[in-house]
């Protein structure tokens, strides 16, 4: 399941019922500082029930309360439904057999909370489209008892193939008594289900997300530290992808002790057959699966004793971790809510953890939150994940979508500027990062002195901007700037073939959503432009032996060959490439004969100031 919706109802500032829609991949919450950006993060990490996370009585908005409301509500909605699962006896069924989904076909869980207590839920409802008829509107509350007699009353006996199934009778109940009279329901997982059914709620729960926040304050106890928050999530994302060896094993033991009790039960018959009879063997919780792990620092100093930078510096490894990990086995998906990602960390470092987070989010089953009011950052954020927090006349936190006037106002709000240079030119090529601006000057620059191409782009006034990103807010106000100053641009990005799947189909969408406005949009036809750099020219420079093909990581290769950052190697080693080895390294065959992508690119761009 994924998660597409939030709703706060009498939350803290939020007052009423506020929606906050989530990006399928990222979701950046934006705003000032004390507008109630983190209130969402801590909202989700309550419904998710988070380590440490916990509702308190103070949570209840005090407006509302003065008007003598006594419960505030934390509500999520989860879409990317399972196919199918399994909620009694092994048969399988779905959500929407069972009319368990709300009236826009999402899967909705309420959880409720009393203003007068603090700690766990005080409710946790189903918010669906539900029979409203007496008899009906509670078919997952029967035990298979009470079904088979409400079958036999509707004459469905003949219909229902396996007789031991719940869910087949409720199927088989409901269709013959059609058309149902559905009204939307708060369907009580307590009340609304039975003691077989409280079963149907757990595998339910086994389907949601699972969820980890890391606080920009988070404490330094040993308990929940910082440092080892990201490590403990690993632990329950490896769990996630063994579940299926662990509930063999969870009924293998179940099975031996099961049989131990019962060969107990029949010597105990044999001396008091009537106690015997009274006692059935059951396993009251499930097996508590428990590791509890952390770092040690060197001199026996526990990582999270250390200072703040050093902490946040381990958890941006962990997310640029996991971000190139692959992942395999749970389809579970896994939100990472991540609070001011700037708090203790150098621009650089900055700039690094938000790129993970980026690459993170185009994995599948991984949807990254983000709040921040550090214009640098909230510029990276793609603009259809933007949430731009901020306050209405009455000071009532209100959350808003990205349209053209929200990116203004968010934007002139929280500082973001387009890069310094584009009032000069007189066309600009959009880029993703820093080497790819040297990228494109060196191989014009050469290229026309080598007399393969007539003009530099320095010589005629085209300027690579880095924005970050296609698609990012710093790209929305650097193309509408652009724009308004009538500069021709185009967009330029590595195509990442053979890489991640997730970030191709990013890129194939960025081209889509570019020249759907009538601007060109090129991308490398090698993996990225680490590709095109000459093997025997690193051999030469460095001393050292690299080889990697088209579609490689060119870039990690390198980099760990010659020792130096992979995010460097462009930098150090491109401005060395003459333009006999541009034209080589970027020669292709279209079938007809042998073209040099990197004079066509070049001759393509020179085309904006025509």
């Amino acid at each position: 399941m994924q998660l597409n919706t939030v709703k706060l109802t009498n939350f803290r500032g939020y007052q009423g019922t506020t929606v906050i829609p989530i990006n399928e991949a990222m979701t950046g919450i934006v705003g000032r500082n004390d507008f109630g950006k983190s209130t969402i993060l801590e909202a989700l990490a309550i419904f998710f029930e988070a380590e440490g996370a916990k509702a308190d009585k103070n949570d209840m908005n005090c407006f509302r309360l003065a008007e003598g409301e006594s419960q505030f509500e934390i509500a999520c909605e989860f879409d990317e439904l399972p196919e199918s699962l399994v909620l009694d006896d092994n048969v399988e069924t779905t959500l929407a057999e069972e009319l368990l989904l709300n009236g826009e076909g999402s899967f909705e869980v309420v959880k409720t909370f009393k203003a007068t207590t603090s700690g766990k839920h005080d409710k946790i409802f189903i918010r669906c489209q539900h029979p409203s008829e007496e008899g009906l509107n509670n078919l997952l509350g029967l035990k298979i008892a009470d079904l088979k007699k409400l079958g036999k009353e509707c004459n469905v006996e003949d219909a229902v193939a396996d007789k031991r199934v719940a869910s087949q009778w409720r199927q088989a109940i409901r269709t013959a008594v059609q058309p149902l009279n559905l009204t939307e329901t708060l369907l009580d997982v307590d009340k609304g289900l039975s003691t077989e059914g409280k079963s149907i709620w757990g595998k339910i729960q086994d389907q949601l997300p699972t969820f980890a926040l890391f606080k920009s304050d988070r404490e330094s106890s040993d308990g929940d530290a910082e440092a080892k928050n990201p490590l403990q999530q690993a632990v329950k994302e490896a769990q996630l992808e063994l579940q299926a060896e662990i509930t063999a094993l969870e009924k293998k033991i179940e099975k031996s002790v099961l049989d131990v009790a019962g060969r107990t039960l029949d010597k105990l018959r044999e001396m008091a057959p009537e106690l015997a009879n009274e006692l059935t063997p059951r396993f009251k919780d499930k097996p508590k699966w428990s590791f509890n792990f952390t770092l040690d620092g060197e001199n026996g100093i526990p990582i999270n004793k250390r200072g703040s930078g050093v902490r946040r510096l381990i958890l941006l490894n962990f997310f640029r971790a996991e971000a190139e990990k692959v992942v395999v086995g749970s389809h579970r998906n896994v939100i990472y809510a991540i609070e001011e990602p700037e708090t203790s960390q150098h621009p650089n470092y900055q700039a690094m953890l938000m790129k993970a987070l980026l690459n993170l989010a185009n994995q599948e089953n991984r949807q990254i939150l983000v709040t921040t009011h550090v214009p640098a950052l909230a510029g990276l954020i793609p603009v259809e994940g933007v949430r731009y927090v901020t306050k209405n006349g009455d000071g009532v936190p209100i959350v808003k979508m990205p349209n053209d006037d929200v990116l203004k106002e968010a934007s002139e709000s929280l500082g973001v500027l387009p890069e310094t240079g584009i009032e000069r030119a007189k066309g600009v090529v959009l880029v993703e990062g820093k080497s790819d601006v040297t990228f494109l000057r060196h191989a014009t620059k050469s290229l026309k002195e080598a007399g393969h191409i007539p003009m530099s782009l320095d010589e005629v006034g085209i300027v690579p901007i880095l924005v970050g990103g296609c698609g990012s807010i710093k790209h929305w106000v650097t193309l509408n700037l652009a724009n308004d100053l009538g500069v021709p641009w185009c967009v330029f990005l590595d195509s990442d073939v053979g890489g991640d799947p997730a970030q191709v189909k990013s890129i194939l969408k960025r081209k889509c959503e570019v020249e759907g406005q009538g601007r060109a949009f090129y991308s490398t036809r090698k993996r990225e432009i680490e590709n095109y750099l000459c093997p025997a020219l690193i051999k030469a420079k460095s001393g050292k032996v690299v080889a990697y093909t088209d579609n490689c990581d060119a870039k990690k290769i390198i980099g760990k060959a010659v020792g130096m950052k992979p995010d460097d190697v462009i930098d150090h080693f491109w401005p060395l490439m003459t333009a006999e080895k541009i034209i080589e390294r970027s020669i292709y065959n279209d079938g007809k004969e042998e073209k040099s992508e990197l004079v066509e690119l070049s001759v393509e761009i020179l085309k904006l100031v025509e």
